[in-house]
């Protein structure tokens, strides 16, 4: 598990939107850890959340868990950002 691996994601999902939707239509957190996972990727969610002052507001509707960023929804990954 690394820091480079969690920042080799967010990469990918800032510049692959197939990719976003695909991560952020899993509607669990422990799915989505699965797909990434499988994606290649193996970081912590601590590991993830330690990243989150590199990501703009709108990044982080896209791989934030909570509640949908905006009336439409938002794609989102589970993680505590």
């Amino acid at each position: 598990m690394s820091i480079e691996s969690a920042k080799a994601f967010l990469e990918r999902v800032r510049n692959d939107e197939d990719f976003r939707k695909s991560v952020g239509g899993i509607t669990t957190a422990e799915e989505r850890m699965e797909f990434v996972k499988k994606a290649g990727f193996d970081f912590t969610e601590k590991e993830i959340n330690s990243l989150k002052d590199e990501l703009s507001d709108e990044q982080l509707g896209g791989v934030a868990g909570g509640n949908p960023c905006n009336e439409g929804g938002c794609p989102t990954m589970g993680f505590n950002i």
